[in-house]
């Protein structure tokens, strides 16, 4: 027989008192959550109401900066030479096209957009967010706009957008003087985050790059603005909540004249050289020509590397500023100056006379240093020196002054150094002296070098805007002005004169000798002998010059100058500086032109034709009469 099985009796009490033990458990549980979560949400609702209520409007409000209107640039007559014009750009809005290769595809076979550009579009879309627009192309002809509009009912989700872009009407007639901008690079960034500027351009595309644009950038940039957008939980505007506008940046108003500064680039056509025009009475820059030159406006829409690569390799250099970075030796144009110090030190007097059979010695030395006239000029005074540009003459006052007179002496009138003109292309040049040799070619000073400077060569070196100044310097008696080209700065309050920054004077232990260096200048433009003579016959005026013929080039002891077996790099340069009215003097024109060969000759005419313009299109402000010379 099979064992009976056991029957087990339930306790009921026992099981009873087990469920309220877990039943209990189960409730404190239950409690202790529920304690947790009340406690969470009353942190969560009151505790921390604060901050994330911050946090979700920090995601659901946008603080968007708005870019300001750049300032533009007008002429001393008001004419602009830099505004803000509109370009017009394609652009799609990914997530809105239905098959986004293949509109590309179509949109650039209608406007011609190369493959590379396509490819670099399609990329860019990858790594975008989808509902915003994006550029399929910039700079849209008047022609691709009126295309697209015509056809944008069959292409959903492209829009032509525009926005204002730098342009500079007169191209590159005005390049070196007011310059451009261009596109924000790293660099840029960098520097503008040094300067603790980097918020003020948070939506601004371009800055300023070279001339006026990049001196007078804080000035023309402006405040930004701020617009506060609510977006949805994909980061797209869905309204705008306020609007605090931007600050425009402020207008230049310029001392250049634009029509003069087009006649001086047209005299300049197929040459290389400078033209500087100045207003001596307080130093305001009338012309500033470099030749050639080159279009400013593709650097604002973005240069082509090959387009860059020309202008960077090119034989002529159309990148350098001549006017303010060109280094020529200024020849006999600086006898002029030396004629004061000379007679500042009483070294000479008007009426001194030197004999001049062609060349000059120093005792002791065989070499013998030559006139540009073999034969000489037999008899010559101060007068006649400056007036037929006698290098003897200089050569003798040179050695007898001794370099540190002349170093001193001419660094007064800014050789050597900076002028302080309103942008950063600058050079100081070279204004030679005994440490400046020893530190840059680790020699001493020798005798032969001081004759050398007493004809403006050797290792005396200086900007078209130099000389310019110096002349400027002499015409009105020591009078100093910094050079500026703007006049005035607009603002929304009004008008901002920039006054005349002047400088200490040169003073000479004489007034006299000013008139009578000048004296010397005015022979050279109107006297039967003088080297000008030829350009500035027939002038309505009395004016003040200074030729100078610049060689490139060392000759050797009895070697003679043949231009037609030198390569045409290899020719003289042609310098010369002027101003008139004498008696009142209002415009110093300094012109350099490279391997032209005689100054008188080639840039003589080059400064009368300047100083004509002028007298034609703003004449003369004058009580003295200007067509007498000084006695």
């Amino acid at each position: 027989m099979a064992a009976r099985q056991r029957i087990t009796i339930r306790d009921r009490q026992a099981e009873a008192a087990l469920f309220y033990r877990r039943a209990v458990v189960a409730l404190l549980i239950v409690f202790v959550m529920l304690a947790l979560l009340v406690s969470n949400l009353y942190k969560l609702q009151v505790t921390r109401h604060e901050d994330f209520n911050t946090r979700s409007n920090d995601n659901r409000i946008r603080v968007l900066p708005v870019a300001p209107n750049r300032g533009l640039i007008y002429d001393r007559n008001g004419i602009l030479l830099a505004d803000n014009r509109p370009v017009y750009s394609l652009e799609l809005v990914p997530e809105e096209v239905d098959d986004l290769p293949a509109t590309v595809a179509s949109l650039s076979q209608m406007l011609a957009i190369p493959e590379e550009q396509q490819q670099k579009f399609l990329d860019q879309s990858r790594v975008t967010r989808r509902f915003k627009k994006l550029p399929l192309k910039e700079n849209l002809t008047e022609q691709e706009v009126a295309l697209i509009s015509v056809s944008q009912h069959q292409y959903p989700g492209i829009y032509v957008e525009a926005r204002l872009k730098r342009h500079y009407p007169f191209g590159d007639a005005l390049t070196h003087a007011v310059g451009y901008v261009a596109k924000i690079n790293k660099r840029d960034v960098e520097n503008l985050d040094k300067a603790g500027k980097l918020a003020n351009y948070k939506a601004t595309r371009d800055i300023g790059k070279q001339g006026l644009e990049r001196y007078y950038e804080d000035v023309l940039h402006g405040t930004v603005g701020y617009q506060e957008v609510e977006v949805n939980n994909r980061g797209r505007i869905t309204r705008t909540v306020a609007f605090e506008p931007p600050v425009p940046g402020s207008d230049l108003r310029l001392s250049l004249d634009i029509q003069l500064q087009l006649k001086a680039q047209e005299l300049l056509t197929g040459m290389r050289g400078a033209v500087v025009a100045l207003d001596p009475r307080d130093g305001s820059v009338l012309a500033l020509v470099s030749a050639p030159s080159y279009d400013p406006n593709p650097f604002v829409q973005g240069i082509s590397g090959k387009a860059y690569r020309s202008l960077l390799n090119s034989e002529d250099r159309p990148l350098i500023n001549r006017t303010t970075q060109g280094q020529y030796p200024p020849a006999s144009t600086v006898k002029p100056i030396l004629a004061l110090l000379a007679l500042n030190e009483g070294i000479v007097t008007p009426e001194t006379r030197i004999w001049d059979p062609g060349w000059f010695r120093i005792e002791g030395v065989k070499r013998k240093y030559r006139d540009w006239k073999k034969w000489g000029h037999g008899w010559v005074d101060l007068y006649s020196a400056i007036e037929q540009s006698c290098n003897i003459y200089f050569f003798d006052a040179a050695t007898k002054l001794g370099i540190d007179k002349i170093d001193e002496f001419a660094s007064q009138f800014g050789f050597g150094e900076y002028t302080g003109i309103d942008i950063r292309e600058e050079s100081a040049a070279v204004q030679p002296s005994r440490s400046w040799k020893r530190a840059r070619h680790g020699q001493p000073w020798y005798l032969g070098d001081t004759v050398n400077i007493g004809i403006g060569q050797g290792y005396w070196t200086a900007t078209p805007l130099q000389l310019a100044h110096a002349i400027g310097i002499m015409a009105r008696h020591g009078k100093n002005y910094t050079p500026r080209m703007v006049q005035s700065i607009q603002t929304d309050s009004g008008s901002i004169q920039m006054p005349p920054d002047q400088r200490p004077p040169v003073v000479l232990k004489k007034d006299t000798y000013w008139d009578e260096a000048i004296e010397g200048m005015r022979r050279v433009n109107h006297s039967e002998k003088g080297t000008a003579r030829k350009a500035f016959a027939d002038t309505s005026y009395v004016s003040a010059g200074k030729s100078g013929t610049a060689q490139v080039f060392s000759l050797k002891q009895d070697e003679e100058y043949d231009a037609e077996k030198l390569n045409k790099r290899k020719h003289d340069n042609a310098m010369f500086v002027a101003f008139a009215p004498i008696n009142d003097p209002q415009i110093v024109v300094a012109v350099a032109i490279e391997n032209q060969g005689g100054g008188s000759s080639n840039a003589a005419p080059i400064a009368r034709a300047v100083i004509d313009h002028y007298v034609e299109t703003t004449g003369f402000e004058s009580t003295l009469p200007i067509g007498i010379p000084t006695p």
